[in-house]
C-alpha cells in the first residue's frame, strides 16, 4: 500500500466540504463534473482527470522590485524560491497525442519563505473554453462518445456551440494557433484575474503570462501530421542539456471596466505590463520522475498580497480537483 502525506487528504476534505456555498444554484457537483470530464476517455486509475498527459520539473522563481511594489507578497522579495513544475496536454486521455490539437498546461508550485505557497496554474491560450460552470460541464457531456460510434455526436456537439457563444474565443484562437514544438517553446497565461494588494493595502487587478526566452514557436500542419504521439517530455530533456529553460513573468495591469469574473474575455492590448520576475527551469521528465504527480495545483492557493477574482470559474477549479486528487490518491492506495 503507497503511504500518502496526510495534508494531501486533508486539503481534499476541507476544499471539498467548503465549495458548495460559492455554487450557482444550477452548476453540476464537483463530483459530476469529475465524472464527466472522466466519461470522456473512460477511468484510468491513479490519474488526473483533466491533463491526464504530462511530467514533472524544477527549477526557481526570482521576482522583480517593479512587482514587489504592487503586491506585498512574498513571491516578489527578490529571493530565488524553489519551483515544482507539471507540464501538460489539455483532456483526459493520458495517451493523448503530442501535437493534439489542444491547449498545453502549465502548473508551477513555488514554495516561500517559512514554508507559504503560491500556485499559477495556467494555459497556452489566453482564455478558457467556458465562462460559466454549467457551459463547461455541458460541454464535457457532449465530448463524450456514443456508445453506438465511440466518438462524440457531431449533432450533440454542433447544438452546444450553438448555444454556447462563450465556447467561441478558445475555438477560434485554437484555429488560429498550432501546438508548440516545445514546452520551452510557447507562452502561459494565467487566465483569470487576480488581485495585487501593495503593503499599503492598495489594489490592482492583474493577470500575468510567463514569456519563453528561446522565443514562442508553433507546429506546421505537416508537422503535426507527421510528429510522433510522444516528443515533448524528451525534447524538453534535450533542450536543458543546454542550460536552463526561462520564461518571463509579464503583469498586465487591468482598468477599470476590463473584466475580472469571465475568462473567456481578453483585456486590451495597450494596458500597462511590467516585467515581475524570472521563472527557470532546470530539470524535467525522468530527472524528476514522481515529484508532482500527488500534487493538486490550486490557483486558488495563493500567497499574501495575492487574491483570487470574483471569476465563477476559479473558485470552482479547488473543489473539483479536490475531487480528482481524492479518487486518485484513494486509487494509488490500494
Amino acid at each position: 500500500m503507497i503511504r500518502l502525506p496526510l495534508r494531501l487528504f486533508c486539503i481534499a476534505a476541507l476544499l471539498g466540504a467548503a465549495a458548495p456555498s460559492a455554487f450557482a444554484e444550477d452548476d453540476p457537483s464537483p463530483d459530476q463534473m469529475v465524472d464527466a470530464i472522466q466519461n470522456i476517455t473512460g477511468l484510468h486509475k491513479g490519474l488526473r482527470r483533466n491533463h491526464g498527459k504530462g511530467f514533472c520539473g524544477e527549477g526557481a522563481f526570482k521576482g522583480s522590485p517593479e512587482a514587489a511594489a504592487l503586491s506585498s507578497s512574498p513571491l516578489f522579495s527578490g529571493a530565488s524560491e524553489s519551483v515544482l513544475f507539471r507540464f501538460s496536454i489539455a483532456g483526459p486521455n493520458p495517451a493523448a497525442s503530442d501535437a493534439a490539437p489542444s491547449p498545453r498546461g502549465l502548473a508551477v508550485q513555488i514554495t516561500l519563505p517559512g514554508g507559504a505557497l503560491q500556485d499559477m496554474v495556467m494555459l497556452n491560450a489566453p482564455v478558457f473554453a467556458a465562462a460559466t460552470v454549467r457551459s463547461f460541464f455541458e460541454r464535457q457531456v457532449v465530448s463524450a462518445p456514443d456508445p453506438a460510434t465511440g466518438k462524440p455526436d457531431p449533432d450533440k456537439l454542433k447544438a452546444y456551440f450553438a448555444d454556447h457563444p462563450d465556447a467561441k474565443p478558445l475555438t477560434d484562437w485554437l484555429k488560429g494557433h498550432n501546438p508548440p514544438p516545445s514546452y520551452a517553446e510557447t507562452p502561459y497565461f494565467s487566465i483569470h484575474a487576480f488581485k495585487f494588494v501593495d503593503a499599503a493595502g492598495r489594489p490592482n487587478w492583474v493577470k500575468w503570462r510567463f514569456e519563453p526566452r528561446d522565443g514562442a514557436k508553433a507546429l506546421t500542419a505537416d508537422e503535426m501530421k507527421a510528429s510522433p504521439p510522444d516528443f515533448l517530455e524528451a525534447k524538453l530533456a534535450e533542450r536543458l542539456k543546454t542550460g536552463p529553460v526561462e520564461w518571463d513573468m509579464i503583469v498586465t495591469l487591468g482598468e477599470a471596466g476590463d473584466p475580472i469574473d469571465n475568462p473567456t474575455l481578453l483585456w486590451p492590448a495597450e494596458r500597462r505590463e511590467i516585467k515581475a520576475g524570472v521563472l527557470t527551469l532546470v530539470k524535467a521528465g525522468e530527472a524528476s520522475a514522481g515529484t508532482c504527480e500527488d500534487v493538486m495545483f490550486d490557483p486558488n492557493l495563493l500567497a499574501p498580497g495575492i487574491e483570487a477574482s470574483p471569476d465563477p470559474i476559479l473558485a470552482y477549479r479547488s473543489p473539483a480537483y479536490a475531487v480528482s486528487l481524492g479518487r486518485r490518491l484513494e486509487e494509488k492506495s490500494k
